[in-house]
């Protein structure tokens, strides 16, 4: 048993490896293309969008306050708000609404 998980972790590592290792050995000259610039640019955002967002509506008692937290987070980063501050502003507005909710039933 303990020796599948060292081949496992030994595989994860293999590929985790190749993966950043690659393109630095396969790309030998600078990437000139505005496109392909620009999907790279913004290929760890949409990572992290894509993990961040189910995540966001399961965490909660109810989709409602999630979808709420969302909003109001979304909101105050749109004014410019810290990170601190929109993290504050969401869990505040989650509880509110899971109190309401409570409430209500």
């Amino acid at each position: 048993m303990s020796h599948n998980v060292y081949l496992y972790i030994l595989v994860m590592a293999g590929v985790t490896y190749l993966i950043r290792m690659l393109p630095l050995a396969l790309v030998r000259r600078e990437i000139t293309s505005p496109f392909v610039k620009s999907f790279l640019y913004y290929v760890p955002y949409a990572c992290l969008a894509a993990m961040t967002f189910p995540a966001i509506l399961f965490s909660t008692a109810s989709v409602v306050s999630a979808v709420t937290g969302f909003a109001v987070a979304l909101f105050a980063a749109y004014k410019e708000k810290s990170l601190l501050t929109v993290a504050l502003c969401a869990c505040a507005a989650v509880f509110v609404v899971e109190r309401v909710m409570e409430i209500a039933l």
